[in-house]
């Protein structure tokens, strides 16, 4: 990097590239059947008159990004509503309001609506959309030394001016869809019979053969891998799209963050500390972990989402050092 060049370009593109990719997943989720349903049922197929491949696609565009972008606030919204609401009386609950107006305007964003909710994990999520932005908070983070808890609202209202929440938010239903069927074509690559060989030989024994009406294991796995040729078009833009506009834009606070000082890195760096080994992770809905300033483990699948399970450790490895970020 040249003297000067505090990569903020390169940061910028990274964060285009990925918000391209995110927006094209509900596009291809939608294109998958329609595009060839309207090339079949257009100019040259079966001789009727119809949109053709090309006003498939378009109708793709439009179907896509306008369902998932009408879509999303709303699911986001509901499942914010669905949370415990802390019961806060009105005098903490206005200096939670007032501290973060504070930090919005030294960071040169309008104040989102605040949401503190009950619960164990130490964390903080932001969207955006529409229906305007909102900051949900746990408890547990805001009971965090006052630098420490500053530091990850700060995050989070910068993540916050880089409109990258506004992105994840308008893609969830999309992204939801797509680590769904991923989930479930895992499952069925990795699917076994349920039964050992010494059990088929004792059912044999006593004049039971179940496991000649049961669907092979091989099925099982050829119906993944045919779920994983299908979903690979959404997949890897999803995946494109989770590292740099999640990932990425996590990585782009926590630099943001840090030029405000020693004092905010070292606060940040506890605060991901904290949170990414605090209890409580069942706590913190899965479909705000990518919208989070830490990712949590889904207690079922014990994998996350937007990011990796070391993200951060890295993450803390680099608030913790003495080079820039």
């Amino acid at each position: 990097m040249a003297p000067g060049d505090d990569g903020t370009g390169d940061r910028r593109g990274r964060r285009a590239v990925g918000a391209l990719a995110y927006l094209s997943v509900p596009v291809v989720l939608v294109a998958l059947p329609l595009v060839p349903l309207a090339a079949v049922l257009g100019p040259g197929g079966l001789g009727l008159a119809g949109p053709g491949a090309a006003g498939g696609l378009l109708a793709a565009v439009v179907v896509g990004l306008g369902g998932s972008a009408l879509g999303g606030p709303l699911l986001v919204d509901r499942w914010i509503a669905g949370l415990p609401e802390a019961d806060l009386d009105d005098r903490p609950a206005n200096f939670v309001a007032d501290r973060v107006s504070t930090l919005a305007d030294d960071v040169g964003v309008d104040a989102p609506a605040v949401t503190v909710v009950r619960a164990e994990a130490a964390n903080v999520a932001v969207t955006d959309g529409y229906r305007g932005s909102r900051l949900v908070v746990s408890t547990r983070l805001l009971s965090l030394p006052e630098a420490d808890r500053d530091a990850a609202l700060r995050h989070a209202l910068v993540r916050l001016r880089t409109r990258d929440p506004l992105v994840v938010t308008a893609v969830l239903p999309a992204v939801a869809v797509v680590e769904t069927v991923a989930l479930l074509a895992t499952l069925l690559v990795g699917r076994r019979g349920e039964r050992t060989a010494g059990d088929r030989r004792v059912n044999r024994i006593h004049g039971y053969e179940p496991d000649r009406d049961r669907v092979p294991a091989w099925a099982y796995t050829v119906a993944g891998v045919l779920c994983w040729a299908l979903l690979s078009p959404a997949w890897v833009p999803a995946a494109v799209g989770d590292r740099l506009t999640v990932a990425g834009g996590r990585r782009d606070a926590d630099a943001a963050v840090a030029r405000g000082g020693g004092d905010e890195r070292t606060g940040l760096g506890n605060a991901v500390a904290f949170a990414s080994d605090a209890a409580g992770a069942a706590d913190w809905p899965p479909l705000l972990d990518r919208l989070s300033f830490v990712s949590m483990a889904d207690g079922e699948t014990g994998r996350v989402r937007g990011t990796s399970r070391q993200e951060a450790r890295i993450r803390l490895a680099r608030l913790r050092s003495k080079r820039a970020l």
